[in-house]
């Protein structure tokens, strides 16, 4: 039955994807961030996300629709990454499997400047950001009930076969979403539906807490600081977090605070050991080659080249020397210039968003952005997620958010009441005077 209605679902996406390219851009987000299909019995090893990518380039050129080719900062710096990568692949050092890592890259990427063509209202944005949250979320969740459950004895782990399949990569990833529940929580009227996501929130804190991720408690502290630097009233804002840490931590048990204890004591880690050796390795093989090393360069035989100890072999386990390492000095900078942007999109967002009622809810979205990319810049340094799609989908959030206000489009929108997703299920079938899906 599962199987079933996941195919009518995805099977709807596809034929929307030709007619209504942003449905296939949403349909897509959530196969490659979720990846529902690996939750089936019979449909794992389908090409759904292929099928309905080609869909909605065909598209992208077929639709009378709005699609909007105007370039930012953002989106030209993304272009001239991906043009570096294709620069550096020749000289890659094992380039079959490097070839391999490079076209899922480039197609990911492909994706994030074909989205910043066809989304550009209010409603495709709130849309992006539930298909975000609900694809984390539903991980996140179980993960945090899970936890609770099992006094946080047992590990919290992603989905099979995909990014974030890891626990210190799912933890990663719950903690960046975290922000963007709350900035929707901020656009909710309904009490109720602000207590259903304060209670996912805190149990999504429990997951990345469950999962005995090291990265993703510093992760936590950063943007919990963002967070206290911003509050009008610090005091309150400092009594607050401490409470609610001490709630969250005291379910945890003594072999997770062992675990974080191990950051006081890193020299005595072997795991962090040998991503401080990766990171030395890293350095010296950007050093020795200006095009940096290519894909999957982990591996025994360059490590014995280039690695301080050349049998401690790890992962990199950092977005910037796995960046480094990769694509050399040039990559490095373009990957760290492209989110810096983003960082400041999200405060002029932030900033201006403020001046107008109509745009405040672009200044809760820069700076729950903000927030979100916080915790991606400090935990992002102990894991390597330098090419998952969850924080391209926060430049799409910013870019489209900057095109938004400048233009004044909350002027040219039709002002249309808000409506939560049951309501909207009510009214589905009404041909006229349809409310947009806002939740």
């Amino acid at each position: 039955m599962r199987d079933l209605v996941l195919l009518v679902i995805l099977g709807w996406i596809f034929v929307q994807a030709f007619r209504r390219p942003w449905i296939g851009i949403l349909g897509w987000t959530w196969l490659s961030i979720m990846n529902p299909h690996q939750l089936s019995w019979a449909l794992r090893d389908m090409p759904f996300a292929a099928a309905v990518g080609g869909a909605t380039l065909i598209g992208l050129f077929a639709t009378k629709d709005r699609r909007d080719y105007s370039q930012s900062r953002e989106g030209i710096t993304l272009m001239l990454f991906m043009a570096w990568m294709c620069i550096t692949l020749p000289f890659s050092m094992l380039f079959d499997d490097s070839f391999d890592l490079w076209k899922r890259v480039m197609k990911i990427d492909l994706m994030i400047l074909v989205a910043m063509v066809l989304l550009h209202s209010k409603r495709h944005m709130m849309l992006l950001t539930w298909v975000l949250v609900i694809s984390i979320g539903f991980f996140g969740v179980k993960g945090g009930a899970f936890t609770v459950l099992t006094g946080g004895s047992y590990k919290v782990w992603g989905p099979e076969n995909t990014y974030i399949e890891g626990n210190n990569e799912v933890a990663l990833a719950i903690v960046m979403t975290i922000p963007l529940m709350r900035f929707l929580q901020m656009q909710m009227t309904a009490k109720w539906a602000k207590t259903t996501m304060t209670v996912c929130m805190v149990l999504m804190a429990m997951a990345a807490l469950g999962s005995h991720s090291r990265g993703a408690l510093l992760a936590i502290a950063a943007m919990a600081l963002v967070l206290w630097w911003r509050g009008k009233n610090k005091v309150v804002g400092a009594v607050v977090m401490v409470v609610v840490a001490v709630a969250l931590l005291s379910v945890m048990p003594a072999e997770w605070w062992e675990r974080m204890n191990t950051i006081k004591t890193y020299q005595q880690d072997e795991s962090a050991m040998g991503r401080i050796n990766a990171w030395g390795m890293a350095w010296n093989l950007a050093k020795s080659n200006f095009f940096g090393g290519g894909f999957y360069i982990w591996t025994a035989p360059i490590f014995v080249i280039y690695g301080p100890d050349p049998l401690n072999v790890h992962a990199a386990h950092s977005i910037y020397f796995m960046v480094m390492g990769e694509q050399g000095f040039v990559g490095l900078f373009l990957f760290l210039t492209l989110f810096t942007m983003v960082w400041f999109t999200g405060g002029y967002l932030r900033k201006q968003g403020r001046k107008q009622p109509e745009t405040q809810w672009l200044s809760d979205l820069g700076g729950m952005l903000q927030v979100s990319l916080a915790g991606y810049a400090v935990g992002g340094a102990f894991l390597s997620l330098s090419y998952w799609d969850f924080p391209y989908n926060l430049l799409i959030l910013a870019v489209l958010g900057r095109r938004w206000l400048d233009r004044k489009e909350w002027l040219k929108e039709k002002a249309e009441p808000v409506v939560y997703w049951p309501d909207f299920l009510k009214k589905r079938f009404q041909k006229k005077n349809r409310a947009p899906l806002l939740p």
